[in-house]
């Protein structure tokens, strides 16, 4: 019997965006701007007091993320529908992949995630505010 070396957290991301739709900063941007898609920001509370968010961005913590994206769960939000586009961030663009390809095991059929976080947001020049203390 081979054995097979255990795969790795950037193997895990590598396949997770080959499944995924990868947007880039302009992109998101207009699709934010057109209203019809619901952008999710999936950062730990102090990352986001340290870098700031994307205007608009909704707070769903990476941990929370399948719980607040299940309709049968009594964690669901109602900022998540599996109909709706959905779009994801994280930092630099890791965890935003592999969530997206979560959502989509959860049914969700137009999910997408920001290629290179709100660090490739900031480095193209789009707005970012600060989070009230």
């Amino acid at each position: 019997m081979s054995e097979h070396a255990p795969a790795t957290a950037a193997d895990l991301v590598t396949a997770a965006k080959s499944r995924t739709e990868n947007l880039s900063p302009d992109a998101v941007a207009t699709e934010l701007a057109s209203g019809d898609a619901v952008l999710i920001d999936l950062r730990e509370p102090e990352e986001r007091a340290t870098t700031g968010t994307i205007p608009g961005a909704i707070h769903a913590p990476r941990g929370m993320l399948e719980f607040y994206a299940d309709p049968a769960s009594s964690y669901h939000r109602p900022e998540f529908n599996p109909s709706q586009r959905t779009i994801l961030h994280c930092a630099s663009g890791g965890r935003s992949a592999l969530a997206a390809d979560t959502l989509k095991q959860l049914g969700y059929t137009n999910v997408a995630h920001l290629e290179g976080g709100i660090t490739a947001w900031k480095e193209t020049g789009h707005a970012v505010e600060t989070e009230p203390a």
